[in-house]
């Protein structure tokens, strides 16, 4: 089996940020780690938010995991939303306990680079960039052809 090449789409507002992460809520399971990438500023936890709250099934305050490092929610799967800005070395990575949450939760991970090694093989990776007055959103997710797929098919327009 080849291995899908990731997908590219435009997000023209604010709002279609949410709703790929409104669109990916469902689809994702207990042991699917995504890496969200892109600079300050460039939808990672707007996106992170919508995803969580659809989640949840309702609407709730979710605070950005910048000082905290870590929040998580349960739903009917437990979720974790880190944000590793702050670390300087992966080492640091170890207190947080993500590796067990990556086998037993959903996790949305802002800056994976700072995960070094123990960064998920099968995570969905999602890079987000500014484009205009929106993004630009490449997903690559080679372990999940099915999700690449429905992606292309639903936001390639």
């Amino acid at each position: 089996m080849t291995t899908p090449h990731p997908v590219t789409a435009d997000l023209p507002s604010e709002d279609d940020t949410a709703d790929l992460g409104r669109w990916l809520a469902p689809r994702l399971v207990a042991g699917d780690c995504v890496l969200l990438q892109g600079s300050i500023g460039a939808g990672k936890s707007h996106l992170a938010r919508a995803l969580i709250r659809a989640r949840l099934g309702r609407m709730e305050d979710i605070p950005s995991p910048t000082f905290t490092l870590v929040q998580t929610y349960l739903a009917d799967v437990e979720i974790w939303h880190a944000d590793l800005y702050r670390l300087s070395h992966p080492s640091e990575v170890d207190e947080l306990g993500l590796e067990q949450a990556f086998s037993q939760a959903i996790c949305l991970i802002e800056w994976p680079e700072r995960l070094g090694q123990i960064a998920p093989a099968n995570a969905i990776r999602i890079a987000l960039s500014s484009k205009g007055e929106g993004r630009s959103v490449t997903i690559d997710a080679p372990s999940h052809p099915a999700l690449l797929a429905a992606f292309a098919e639903a936001w390639q327009k």
